[in-house]
Parts: C-alpha cells; sequence; structure tokens
C-alpha cells in the first residue's frame, strides 16, 4: 500500500504555519514525512511569490532540488488548472518540462479540459499518469478513452461524508464495470479527509494525506505538520492491516 504525503497543494502561502512553499521547506518537509512512514511525495510547485506555477523554470529548480537533496521516493506533481487556468498554455508547459528533471509521475483532472491531450502527451514522454477522477463524468472520460495511465485517484469533493460516499461508490462501479484495473487511491478533504481514508483502508486501496487535504487530526486539533499528518495515517494503516 503507498502512503503519500501531499505537502501544499493550492493552500495559500500562510494558510497554515507549517505549509511547505519554498523549495528549501519542501526539501526539508519531504524528509520528514519519509521518517513519518509516507512512501511518496505529492506536491504543486510555488514560484518566488508563492504562486503555484507549471513554468519549466519552477518545475526544474524544485526536482533539481529533490532529486539531490530529497528522500529517495517517488515524487508527483499536479497539473491541474489551479496552476495554469489556460489548458492549451497548460500543455505547452508541460511540454516544455526538461527531460532530465522530470518527476515521476504527474495528476491530471479529467474533467479538466484539454485533459486528455495532456495524458498523451506525458504518456509520449514517459511521465506516469494519476487520473484524478471527482465525478462519475470524469470516470466514465476514462472509461470511454481508455487513455493510459499508472493509477486512478479517486477524489470525491462533496462536503458531507455521506454525499463523498456516495460518489465515491457511483465512481467505483463505473470503473469496475470498465475493467479499470490500475491501482487506486481514494481520499478527500478537509471534513472528509480522514472518513475517506479510513474508507481507502477498509477497502484496500493506497491512501494520502497531508496539508493539501486536511489541516486537522481526526479528533479537531490542528495538525503540527504533515509528519504529524502522516504519522497519524501510519497509526490507522497499521492498526488496519
Amino acid at each position: 500500500m503507498r502512503i503519500v504525503a501531499c505537502l501544499n497543494g493550492d493552500r495559500r502561502p500562510g494558510a497554515h504555519p507549517a505549509l511547505p512553499v519554498s523549495v528549501d521547506q519542501l526539501v526539508t518537509d519531504a524528509h520528514a514525512v519519509v521518517a513519518a512512514g509516507a512512501t511518496g511525495l505529492h506536491i504543486h510547485p510555488r514560484d518566488s511569490r508563492g504562486a503555484e506555477s507549471l513554468e519549466p523554470q519552477v518545475v526544474a529548480a524544485l526536482m533539481e532540488r529533490m532529486r539531490s537533496d530529497g528522500p529517495d521516493v517517488p515524487v508527483s506533481l499536479t497539473t491541474s488548472l489551479s496552476a495554469e487556468s489556460d489548458p492549451w498554455r497548460r500543455y505547452d508547459l508541460v511540454q516544455r518540462w526538461a527531460s532530465p528533471l522530470l518527476p515521476d509521475s504527474v495528476s491530471v483532472n479529467l474533467h479538466e479540459a484539454g485533459s486528455v491531450d495532456l495524458v498523451h502527451l506525458l504518456g509520449d514522454r514517459r511521465v506516469e499518469v494519476e487520473a484524478g477522477v471527482w465525478t462519475v463524468d470524469a470516470a466514465r472520460i476514462l472509461a470511454a478513452t481508455r487513455v493510459e495511465v499508472a493509477s486512478v485517484l479517486v477524489e470525491p469533493t462533496q462536503v458531507s461524508v455521506e454525499d463523498a460516499l456516495r460518489n465515491t461508490a457511483a465512481i467505483t462501479t463505473v470503473l469496475n464495470r470498465a475493467g479499470v484495473r490500475v491501482p487506486r487511491m481514494l481520499h478527500g478533504a478537509d471534513a472528509t479527509a480522514w472518513p475517506m481514508l479510513e474508507q481507502a483502508l477498509e477497502d484496500g486501496l493506497d491512501i494520502r494525506i497531508g496539508l493539501e487535504d486536511t489541516m486537522r487530526l481526526p479528533d479537531g486539533t490542528e495538525a503540527h505538520d504533515n509528519a504529524a499528518l502522516v504519522e497519524h495515517a501510519v497509526t490507522l494503516a497499521s492498526a488496519a492491516a
């Protein structure tokens, strides 16, 4: 089972005292979460102002440091339209990422415009794709296009746990009927983060946790940092094993 630490997401700098934004902060945090039990990392690259960015020079600077000074675990980056709102410019930016400094994988949200073309580009560049499936329609896109992906991220965005579980069940039905057999990860956000993680453990799926998904522990107290979140997730995973 993979335990991925999602370090920052699209949260604004300062949203949490320990939110890693700069490359130095991300490298330091990466070591801390791996020491806590994470087996992989998911990062939203940031520019010098702390804003999300897919610019080649931003990605290259991050990946160079991760390769030279970071822990020896797979690194996944986002391609969310939150980082670049123009899908055509996003395609161009990813096309210009430096080959020696490519991430191990990237997430591509299938409901976003241009997602299928981006998956094909990444395949040509030998970068594994994690298909972000937020909705039943996104699951149908994956089933209909048969694009090659390494894994599926089932990501219900509903606020209530009940609605998130209902959406997850509907997505799962579509994926199963289509014979999508690549590894799956299930995660929620904020109020649904821990319930979805527990559901993932119950279903034998990969899990992820970090300040991108929640800034609180299950009891509602603010987590000290990403490592504290990962440590608690590892404890839950060990108890479920």
